[in-house]
């Protein structure tokens, strides 16, 4: 039989094979990694999805796979999966004609449209419609149980698509061409080195194109005074490395923020393009930038409301290693609700953060510094942190923004020691 590449996840069709974890002859377990592939930002193990003998290998390290490809050939058990269609009795006689949907399903089809059909919960008519029109079924969110795709999720792709095409003839030439820059023989004015984009780095760069091109951004800056807030940090750092935690800026941030969310929840929404409704998040999952040496990557922190922060300490440090030791999963990447980007580690200072699609806004820290500020007539010397809050301005008004803000400041600059004891 031939084991193939399995759906990897919402949003994802695709991979690069960084390491082969099997050989030609091996006996493999049902569940052992085959593979190992990297998915954008994630290297995970594919795993075997039956028990057998490796008989032939047909990928190798270095190559693109997509969802539905042959990944090897094994002898053993059949796959646990169900067949595409049920075998006949031995003694039904002369087989009836297929009915119409399945005689053209046999029909010979593009490999890519293929894979991309067989991935998708949807009855043979939706398949075979979807071949018909060139449509990617990996594309479209079902509505049905199990995100099974009907034929109205159908209709509303294309009417998404059609939006997308009219607004891009009304734009007219305002629109940024997609056309590639014209290569350039850089060489003719000295010497060069070449180096190709990772899959991560071109993860990266999709990812930021599109949040780039398709949100209406504004970034609202302010400062806050976290003086006393360092001085709390100070008292209970070396108490939190006692139980395993490194007490930073970022630790009171999450707390902060996820306190912000839910007293201002459009901070907390998605935009649904499709059906132009706004997706109001019940749960806080918050995203951090984690720099690697690969490339920014965002992990996710889930239920940031309901930890403490010495919890939430503990969480954030063994995330962050996961993420630069590049052994976090698929899953840990998705699901964010909100993202904090803080630059301040290494120096940074005010700056515009791009939203990661498909939430609506994000908060960059900038790193302290102490400056002269007038309090009660008074010039002092107080620690001011930068604050950067981007946010797409077709979900959110600058009104909403300037109150989450003054929300945000008021966080840092009375922050409560009780939260800290309690932990």
């Amino acid at each position: 039989m031939d084991l193939k590449l399995p759906p990897l996840g919402e949003g994802v069709d695709s991979g690069n094979v960084v390491g082969i974890l099997v050989r030609e002859g091996d006996q493999i377990a049902k569940g052992q990694g085959i593979i190992e592939l990297e998915t954008g930002k994630a290297v995970a193990p594919v795993p075997a999805p039956s028990a057998g003998k490796v008989i032939k290998i047909l990928v190798s390290v270095g190559d693109k796979i997509s969802v539905g490809q042959t990944i090897l050939s094994l002898d053993g058990d059949a796959p646990t999966a169900p067949a595409a269609r049920a075998a006949r009795p031995a003694n039904a006689g002369a087989a009836p004609p297929p009915p119409q949907d399945e005689a053209e399903a046999e029909a010979p089809v593009d490999e890519e449209s293929a894979a991309g059909v067989a991935a998708a919960a949807a009855s043979p008519t939706i398949r075979r419609l979807a071949r018909d029109l060139g449509i990617d079924l990996r594309h479209i969110r079902g509505s049905e149980s199990g995100g099974r795709i009907v034929m109205e999720d159908v209709r509303a792709y294309i009417r998404r698509l059609q939006r997308q095409a009219a607004q891009s003839r009304s734009a007219g030439p305002s629109v940024p061409s997609q056309e590639p820059a014209p290569r350039i023989d850089f060489s003719k004015w000295g010497a060069i080195t070449k180096r190709p984009m990772t899959a991560l780095r071109k993860a990266i760069a999709t990812q930021l194109s599109q949040s780039w091109q398709a949100t209406p951004r504004v970034t609202q800056f302010d400062e806050a005074d976290i003086t006393a807030l360092n001085e709390l940090r100070r008292k209970h750092a070396e108490a939190y490395e006692k139980q395993g935690a490194r007490l930073t800026l970022t630790s009171f941030a999450l707390k902060i923020v996820a306190g912000a969310l839910r007293q201002h929840p459009v901070f907390n929404t998605s935009l649904d393009e499709v059906s132009d409704d706004v997706i109001y998040k019940e749960y806080f999952h918050i995203g951090l930038a984690v720099d690697t040496e690969q490339g920014l990557i965002v992990p996710v922190l889930r239920n940031a409301d309901k930890k403490d922060i010495l919890t939430l300490s503990r969480e954030m440090n063994e995330i962050a290693t996961k993420t630069r030791e590049r052994k976090i999963s698929l899953e840990e990447l998705q699901g964010g609700t909100f993202t904090i980007s803080n630059q301040g580690g290494i120096g940074g200072g005010h700056f515009t953060p791009i939203v990661n699609r498909p939430e609506t806004a994000i908060l960059g820290l900038g790193r302290g510094a102490m400056k002269a500020v007038v309090r009660d007539g008074k010039i002092e010397a107080r620690l001011m942190l930068p604050l950067a809050l981007s946010y797409d301005h077709r979900v959110i008004d600058g009104g909403a923004a300037v109150r989450f803000m003054l929300e945000l400041v008021k966080g840092f600059e009375n922050f409560e020691e009780k939260l800290l004891v309690g932990a």
